[in-house]
């Protein structure tokens, strides 16, 4: 039976969380009980207002508020318009963390793994935690676990975005 993740998993920093989420499985419940799941094989850490990759470096916001909160919550955001991208805040409260979910083996990209589970905005402030809708289990695979920089924040500067806050499972 695999074990689903407690908020003792999740109230830890992101650098701790983000890597130890490679290989779990993020798992979707629909309406008609059908469940979709796909096991996560990248994250990306995101680190207070003094990562400028984070949106948390604006300061506190009606958008970022959410990433204040406590650890387990659900921040989901429109990326460019078109894709939802899905992140759990981790850490204490007021210290605002997370990890962005990347990939899942079979969905490639933030965009189409969220699209696949089928998660939209209506998600943005649910916890991971008692949630019907969705939830991360752990059977117990550990994949070994490869670093890289983070995608897509070139505005953050040549620090930030050329930072190894990206964790892939290594399938080599």
């Amino acid at each position: 039976m695999n074990e689903i993740l407690t908020s003792d998993f999740f109230h830890r920093d992101a650098l701790e969380v983000a890597p130890d989420l490679v290989g779990k499985i993020l798992v979707r419940t629909l309406e008609d009980g059908t469940e979709l799941r796909d096991r996560i094989s990248e994250t990306e850490a995101y680190r207070g207002e003094e990562d400028l990759g984070c949106h948390a470096s604006k300061g506190r916001t009606k958008r970022t508020e959410i990433l204040y909160g406590e650890s387990g919550i659900i921040y989901v955001y429109l990326c460019y318009g078109v894709h939802w991208l899905m992140n759990v805040i981790t850490g204490e409260k007021e210290q605002p963390q997370g990890v962005l979910f990347r990939c899942g083996e079979a969905f490639r990209g933030p965009g189409k793994l969220t699209k696949f589970l089928q998660v939209d905005g209506s998600f943005n402030g649910e916890s991971f935690l008692g949630n019907s809708r969705i939830r991360i289990e752990d059977d117990g695979f550990r994949p070994a676990v490869k670093t890289a920089p983070r995608v897509g924040i070139d505005y953050a500067g040549d620090y930030w975005k050329n930072i190894e806050w990206r964790f892939i499972a290594d399938t080599e």
